[in-house]
């Protein structure tokens, strides 16, 4: 139904608030984007979203709307599950997880779910690492694969599935450094846990390097890396699985950074969803307690 394809662009769109990312990630023109925002806001009789020159924002009643879409479209889900005592699940799951994860850990995590229920539909979005954990608290994913941080929202759980050193890279040559010193160049990411890691680990330093490049994603960095731009921090997990990894070595980390901890995430409340709660269940049969 285009109503409901409607409220899944604006869902997007109010995490994003960014017309032109949300026009490419959901293949629809900036046009075609803008005229669905326009008929959501007459219908809804009210100014959903703030455009200006410093971006896009919310409006009060655009809060308002975002939590009837997250309702509607959880409800039209359940009404597309079969009633009864049927197993035959029907519908769609929307999940997020960074490249890597899309290609290291989903298929084996995900196998299941599809062998037991082949006629639900997986809808799976990619993007930064740093972006997992706050699409599925605000609804516009039902379930996401990524490093879990220390404390998640109370209105979400995960459980940890594996876990994977961050370490500290740089581009294979005669010139790599055995150390990181006040003179050596960083590559980090912009935001997220490995960034946040990274920076607890620099300022116990007493000499931190002082030339520091940022990037948006893990793949990003390790490009600039082999560049030879720096040393960059990475989980091993994204290093072990890139096509660089031949021109790329580690540089020891004294004291070692702690590891991320790897696994998926949910919104509470979407587990009252059958659906979802199918999928949660097959996902985290070999995982340790929720939290």
């Amino acid at each position: 139904m285009d109503a409901h394809r409607d409220l899944r662009l604006y869902l997007h769109l109010g995490h994003t608030l960014n017309f032109g990312r949300t026009s490419a990630e959901c293949h629809v023109s900036p046009a075609t984007l803008t005229r669905v925002i326009q008929r959501l806001e007459v219908q809804a009789g009210e100014r959903l979203l703030d455009r200006g020159p410093r971006g896009v924002a919310l409006t009060a009643a655009g809060h308002r709307f975002q939590r009837y879409a997250r309702d509607a479209l959880r409800l039209w889900d359940e009404y597309r599950e079969p009633a009864g005592d049927s197993d035959e699940l029907t519908g769609r799951v929307t999940l997020f997880a960074s490249v890597t994860a899309c290609q290291t850990l989903l298929p084996d995590l995900l196998a299941p779910f599809r062998a037991a229920h082949p006629q639900v539909e997986l809808e799976l979005r990619t993007g930064a690492a740093a972006e997992a954990i706050a699409r599925v608290d605000d609804g516009s994913v039902d379930l996401a694969v990524a490093a879990l941080p220390d404390r998640i929202p109370a209105s979400l759980i995960s459980r940890p599935l594996t876990e994977t050193p961050l370490v500290f890279v740089t581009a294979l040559g005669p010139a790599a450094p055995r150390r990181i010193t006040a003179g050596t160049p960083l590559v980090l990411p912009r935001s997220g846990l490995a960034r946040t890691a990274a920076d607890r680990w620099l300022r116990r330093r007493d000499s931190p390097p002082t030339r520091v490049s940022f990037v948006d994603s893990h793949e990003a960095l390790l490009a600039l890396v082999a560049l030879g731009c720096g040393v960059g921090v990475v989980p091993r997990l994204v290093l072990s699985s890139s096509a660089l990894a031949d021109r790329l070595t580690e540089v020891p980390a004294r004291p070692p950074l702690a590891p991320f901890r790897i696994g998926p995430c949910v919104r509470r409340d979407h587990l009252r969803t059958p659906l979802v709660a199918a999928l949660w269940s097959t996902v985290t049969a070999t995982a340790g307690p929720g939290r």
